[in-house]
């Protein structure tokens, strides 16, 4: 447990890994919330009707897998695994729905299983860094990963208008938020256990 005062927690490596996980998983999140209409017009879809109710049924989804997993990682005391599967389903998520982008129903069940894996990893992250920030160390670290990990806000969305600007292809975008996620999941696996799952 790290304890100490406000610059201790910009000296703490493990704050720093913090922030990385953070950002590739927020990256899949702000895609998500943002660019989800898009993708189900991108399908075929016609009509801001359709295209409204069907974008909410991955979001459907998410509420489902977020309190399975939640309830299963509370339960098991395990934290790590319980946030490198969401985000690996994420990934798959994201590069099927690149692959079957022809037929949306294909498009909106890996959508589905995009939405359920990213949108899981944002409530099951905050157990990480609770675990080994206490005292005055902790506000300034959860405030330094907060900020960090929340710049994907702008970056996620940016980058996918400016990939589908120079590719003509929505594929492209969805290929990076995968590979993302994969570093994220590599990132929270180089924590450790004995820390993490309480």
């Amino acid at each position: 447990m790290v304890h100490g005062r406000v610059p201790d927690a910009f000296r703490e490596p493990g704050v720093w890994l913090m922030c990385l996980i953070y950002f590739c998983f927020v990256m899949g999140q702000y895609a998500l919330t943002f660019w989800m209409p898009t993708f189900v017009e991108s399908t075929g879809i016609e009509g801001n009707v359709a295209i409204g109710v069907l974008s909410a049924v991955p979001f459907v989804a998410a509420l489902v897998a977020m309190n399975l997993f939640g309830r299963s990682a509370d339960k098991r005391r395990e934290r790590r695994w319980h946030l490198v599967v969401p985000s690996l389903m994420g990934a798959v998520g994201f590069s099927l729905s690149a692959v079957w982008n022809g037929s949306t129903a294909l498009s909106l069940t890996a959508l589905s299983v995009a939405a359920a894996g990213v949108l899981t990893c944002a409530p099951l992250f905050w157990s990480l860094p609770t675990a080994f920030l206490g005292g005055t160390a902790a506000a300034a670290g959860l405030a330094i990963i907060n900020s960090v990990g929340n710049l994907a806000g702008f970056v996620s969305p940016y980058m996918i208008g400016a990939l589908k600007d120079a590719t003509g292809s929505a594929s492209i975008p969805m290929h990076v938020l995968a590979f993302t996620l994969v570093v994220g999941a590599a990132a929270v696996l180089t924590t450790k256990k004995q820390v993490v799952n309480r």
